[in-house]
């Protein structure tokens, strides 16, 4: 596609405000991953599962953010005249105020930094979970709960 700009002064207030709606719903998943790394190390069981639960509330008004998004880069694409993937935050700077550009780049770098920060407090939290699981099966084992792993027996009979 070739270079088409059209005006759309509303454009770079509508991205603004998307990335703080963004910004916003990343700050609660990250405060939710960290309680629910807490509980993780607390074994409490009851605050690990309702974290989980909210976290997949989240996720849900996540995917509602992504569609937007979605609108926005095909509205920018039109009025730049360029194809949807190379849309960015530098391709707006022709239909942005030099003070709505630095907005944007601001939001854009506080939101790469929390997404960042969700990830890896979220790895944390999955190493934290199997070493746990792993300690839980180890003791089911040495408990005799669980026999080790082998070929299974129809019955076991003492003489």
């Amino acid at each position: 596609m070739s270079g088409l700009v059209l005006s759309d002064p509303v454009l770079p207030g509508a991205v603004a405000r998307h990335l703080e709606l963004q910004i916003r719903s990343a700050q609660r998943l990250l405060d939710l991953v960290l309680r629910q790394g807490a509980a993780i190390r607390e074994r409490d069981v009851e605050t690990v599962l309702g974290c989980l639960a909210e976290i997949q509330v989240e996720m849900a008004a996540r995917e509602a953010l992504e569609g937007e998004r979605e609108a926005l880069v095909a509205r920018a694409a039109a009025r730049l005249g360029i194809d949807r993937e190379e849309v960015s935050l530098a391709a707006l700077d022709s239909l942005a105020t030099p003070a709505e550009r630095d907005e944007l780049l601001l939001r854009s770098a506080a939101l790469r930094g929390l997404l960042a920060e969700i990830a890896r407090e979220h790895g944390i939290n999955r190493a934290l979970m199997r070493q746990e699981l792993t300690f839980l099966d180890h003791l089911i084992r040495i408990s005799g709960e669980q026999p080790e792993p082998g070929p299974n027996r129809l019955m076991d009979v003492e003489a």
